[in-house]
């Protein structure tokens, strides 16, 4: 499936953002999704998993009640991010795969968005 994020932007310290990821074909019941993000000079880190059929969800540590991820019947999976912090900063991506659970690895994607640059300002 390809995927395609979109919402990224330069915000201060403290404000919100939502990222949209938008799927080339049906994704709800069939594929588990993921947000993960990668900073200059870091690896890339998980940030939030959402399973097939909506039930389930799993945060990092880092972002932990401060983000949620969401996705509708359709294509479309979200993340709100509140409360930001320049920490956030990084490239944002969307990933996907078939599967019955929860997947918190790059590992485990087999499809990958392009990435949306998030800046946070201090």
């Amino acid at each position: 499936v390809q995927l395609q994020a979109s919402g990224g932007g330069l915000v201060q310290a403290g404000g919100s953002l939502r990222l949209s990821c938008a799927a080339s074909e049906h994704t709800f019941g069939i594929y588990a999704m993921g947000w993960f993000r990668q900073a200059p000079g870091k690896e890339r880190e998980f940030v939030a998993c959402i399973n097939r059929i909506d039930v389930a969800t799993y945060y990092g540590d880092s972002v932990k009640g401060r983000f949620t991820i969401s996705r509708d019947t359709g294509n479309m999976v979200d993340l709100q991010m509140n409360s930001l912090k320049p920490e956030d900063t990084a490239v944002y991506y969307c990933a996907a795969r078939e599967g019955p659970n929860l997947y918190y690895r790059p590992q485990d994607y087999s499809d990958w968005g392009q990435g949306t640059q998030v800046t946070v300002s201090s």
